[in-house]
Formats: structure tokens, C-alpha cells, sequence
């Protein structure tokens, strides 16, 4: 979770990520912070974030964003 949150703050600095739960339906994430994220993501934990995955429940929150990476290495 660390990893995700030093990324978070890399992409978007000055949030406090551990408490926001609503990234993307209160535009603290834009489309450009996450195509960020996800170049970012993909090769910090060597996965593939496809298109399938980008949807607002993927991205609400650091801990989403953590089950989402959790997701895609097991696969």
C-alpha cells in the first residue's frame, strides 16, 4: 500500500490519500492523473492495466487501487 500511495502522491502531491474514498467522482483524479497512474502502476508492480480495468470503482481509492494491482499479479 506504501508503493500505491508514494505513486498517488507522485501523480496528484498535497492529498491526503489514506482518507479520500471518491478520487474520481470528486475529480481529485483527472483522465490525464490516470493515465499517469496506470503507466506508473504497470511498471512499478509489472502489470498490464487494460482498458476493461478503467473504470471510477478501479481508481475510487488507494485501497481500490491496491486490490486492483493484488488482482492483476495473481492473474
Amino acid at each position: 500500500m506504501e508503493d500505491i500511495i508514494e505513486i498517488l502522491n507522485e501523480v496528484k502531491p498535497g492529498v491526503d490519500f489514506n482518507k479520500e474514498k471518491n478520487l474520481v467522482e470528486e475529480e481529485i483524479l483527472d483522465s490525464f492523473d490516470i493515465v499517469n497512474l496506470v503507466a506508473k502502476l504497470d511498471e512499478k508492480f509489472d502489470i498490464e492495466i487494460t482498458p476493461a480495468d478503467l473504470v471510477p470503482e478501479n481508481f475510487s481509492s488507494a485501497e481500490a487501487i491496491k486490490e486492483l494491482v493484488e488482482k492483476l499479479k495473481e492473474d
